[in-house]
């Protein structure tokens, strides 16, 4: 329960999918994707020319900053945030810049405008937030974007998106049909649990979504993975029904844990952060030992949704350290 995975059965029609396209492997087939990009410009109620497929969302996050950054730019993002975001603006050859999170550890998004520079070029929003687990509305990311100089993109990353609150959630989509700087990322991995095949897509103006067909055939989405999706967009109803059936566990076991005194924000994600400061260290250790493999990340201890027997057992060890925790001093799981 450390890599968000989705834990829930593969979506009607993936299997049978998939077990078709082995058949032509063998040949290039749609290599750039067109047929998928041409269905989900549909589904958005968008052209093909306003949308690019990828092998996953880390893969079209680096085409879009190779694509629109280099030596001598900066791109901010706000911190907690994904831990791989630093990285892929280096391969870029920016620079990262981490704005930190405000009192109550959430997403500062005027400091964020505030660090912006001649050198920004882009400004970089996970949502919902991860490890945190944070959704920002239309409103925050309408002021943002109002905010920032006209030189500076915004670039939305919606990995978990779907396992969000719909009416609280920003649409960002929305936002870029009417401001030209803005791109949203998104990926099957998650709410269409395709981890394990790599697609994604991105979509935003012409003129940025263009740049990053330079790399496509690089990064190409591969003939069973395009089967793949095709196939879970035909899902769709079943995968939005599976996504609240993992929102209704998620917010299970947070109800648990604060109940049992953990410090865990709520979350739009398909995991929980739990804040423990110095014990976080000894809280994944005592969850390993149940047979449950979680992860630090960001100075707290991120716990990804799983089945419900899955998510017991995280609650039943918790309830353990808890106890253990008792003869400490007040706040110990704080």
């Amino acid at each position: 329960m450390a890599l968000n995975e989705n834990h829930w059965p593969m979506l009607p029609g993936v299997h049978e999918a998939l077990v078709e396209s082995l058949g032509s492997v063998n040949r290039t087939g749609d290599a750039l994707a067109a047929r998928l990009e041409g269905r989900l410009a549909a589904e958005l109620g968008s052209t093909a020319d306003r949308v690019v497929a990828g092998a996953g969302s880390g893969a079209l996050l680096q085409q879009f900053l190779s694509a629109h950054c280099g030596p001598g730019s900066e791109v901010l993002h706000t911190w907690p945030s994904f831990d791989l975001y630093p990285l892929l603006i280096r391969n870029a050859g920016a620079e990262p810049v981490a704005v930190p999170g405000d009192s109550r550890g959430g997403q500062d998004l005027d400091a964020l405008a505030a660090a912006v520079t001649d050198r920004t070029r882009v400004v970089l929003v996970c949502n919902p937030n991860n490890p945190t687990g944070e959704v920002l509305g239309t409103g925050e990311l309408t002021a943002l974007l109002a905010a920032l100089p006209a030189h500076v993109l915004l670039l939305v990353d919606e990995a978990y998106r779907e396992f969000a609150d719909p009416a609280a959630i920003a649409d960002a989509v929305g936002l870029s049909t009417k401001d030209r700087r803005v791109a949203v990322v998104r990926t099957f991995s998650k709410s269409h649990g395709l981890i394990g095949l790599r697609v994604g897509y991105l979509t935003g103006a012409e003129e940025l979504v263009a740049p990053l067909r330079r790399t496509s055939p690089f990064h190409r989405v591969p003939t069973v993975a395009q089967a793949a999706a095709l196939a879970a967009l035909d899902a769709d109803a079943r995968m939005r029904e599976q996504c609240r059936e993992v929102a209704a566990e998620r917010d299970r076991v947070r109800r648990g844990l604060t109940e049992l005194g953990f410090d865990v924000p709520p979350s739009g994600g398909n995991y929980l952060w739990v804040r423990l400061g110095p014990r976080n260290q000894e809280f994944i250790a005592h969850l390993a030992s149940y047979g449950v493999a979680v992860r630090e990340v960001a100075g707290g201890v991120r716990v990804s949704t799983g089945l419900p027997h899955a998510n017991d057992v995280v609650l039943a060890a918790a309830r353990a350290f808890a106890t253990l925790a008792a003869p400490h001093a007040e706040g110990a799981l704080r």
